[in-house]
């Protein structure tokens, strides 16, 4: 594995390389045969492995005397799995992993709704308290709030529900392996793979993960078994190093959680300007616009701001003011943000920059002093 230029801390393949996980320890998990990763279409092409858009149970098996798998239930398990927090993300990933031929054997949850979408998603799969999941599995999902995560494994370390050998992984993006180390004084295996999606607790949460990226971090001699068990939910193992977490963490942050906000606020403010369908209004045009930018990145900058169109950006914050006040805070910070990354890579010119940003202070000045709209 190599560092390429990108992302600081962020571990890439060589896109030349193949995907397929080395032969596993068998103490760690078994694969079912040779079972090569789906081909991805934004990857380099797999010769004579198929891509399916949904799990099927026949991912990456071979054109040449391909013949549909048993059901999971069918066949011979490989690894017992138990979920540790029943929200959004733990059942969407052990129904994956189902596919994959594992068998999900317990899970916990607390609320209504965790019960409820832990029945959707894994039927039959019976609700317990977390040691009892951990005395049942071999493969456990903590699937619980960042926030709530060391607190978790202090108190299943400490009661002596980790078993030695035991694969114990977290989905928390912020975190890596360290937060699990109470666990591997007690012999467990640590793995953090946090998987880079949105999830609804739905069963569209499983189709998914077919190619989306997961965030690993493991000790060397787990590799293999992080990027297997990522590759069997159908997903792109991306390393992340321990050190680099609320990094990588907080730039998902910005790009998926933030957009929402500025998206639903994008939406009230059209609503109150008499668009009557404004997700049929800014639906394509975000989608041009996330798709330039994923692209081209900061040459994908276009309006007012790019331009330097110092009277357009001092009208909007003056009707920001008038109809939603609690909007012009964003509205400022952003533009700021996006002028400096228009001026840094020349898109916008020096003189009209001055302008602008001279506008941009004036009304941050104003508002600090009680001005209009305040």
């Amino acid at each position: 594995m190599t560092h390429e230029q990108g992302t600081p801390g962020v571990i890439h393949r060589p896109r030349c390389q193949s995907r397929r996980p080395a032969a596993l320890p068998s103490c760690v998990i078994h694969r079912r045969g040779d079972a090569p990763r789906p081909e991805r279409s934004t990857r380099v092409a797999w010769r004579g492995i198929v891509r399916y858009p949904l799990r099927t149970g026949t991912e990456g098996r071979s054109r040449v005397n391909a013949h549909p798998l048993p059901e999971p239930r069918d066949r011979p398990a490989r690894l017992t799995v138990g979920v540790v927090g029943a929200g959004r993300v733990g059942p969407a990933l052990a129904a994956s992993l189902r596919l994959a031929g594992h068998r999900p054997v317990a899970a916990s949850g607390v609320s209504d709704a965790s019960v409820s979408r832990a029945a959707a998603l894994l039927p039959e799969v019976p609700i317990v308290p977390p040691a009892e999941v951990l005395a049942r599995a071999e493969l456990v999902l903590l699937t619980v709030p960042d926030d709530a995560l060391p607190e978790l494994v202090t108190g299943l370390a400490e009661t002596g529900a980790v078993r030695p050998g035991q694969l114990l992984v977290h989905t928390s993006g912020r975190y890596g392996t360290a937060v699990l180390e109470p666990a591997l004084r007690a012999g467990a295996l640590p793995l953090a793979l946090h998987p880079v999606m949105t999830f609804t607790g739905t069963p569209v949460d499983v189709q998914r993960l077919a190619g989306c990226s997961f965030g690993v971090t493991a000790p060397e001699e787990l590799r293999l078994a992080a990027e297997a068990l990522v590759i069997e939910m159908g997903g792109e193992p991306e390393w992340v190093a321990e050190e680099s977490r609320p990094l990588y963490h907080a730039a998902l942050a910005i790009g998926a959680n933030h957009l929402v906000t500025l998206v639903a606020q994008a939406m009230e403010l059209l609503r109150a300007s008499g668009v009557e369908a404004p997700d049929r209004m800014l639906g394509p045009l975000l989608g041009a616009a996330l798709d330039n930018s994923l692209r081209s990145g900061d040459a994908a900058l276009t309006g007012p701001v790019a331009r330097g169109d110092a009277g357009t950006v001092a009208a909007h914050v003056q009707e920001l003011r008038r109809h939603a006040p609690q909007a012009v805070a964003g509205y400022l910070a952003m533009a700021r943000a996006t002028a400096d990354r228009a001026l840094a890579h020349g898109m916008l010119k020096p003189e009209l920059a001055e302008n602008l940003l001279g506008v941009l202070s004036d009304v941050s000045d104003a508002r600090g002093r009680g001005g209009a709209g305040s």
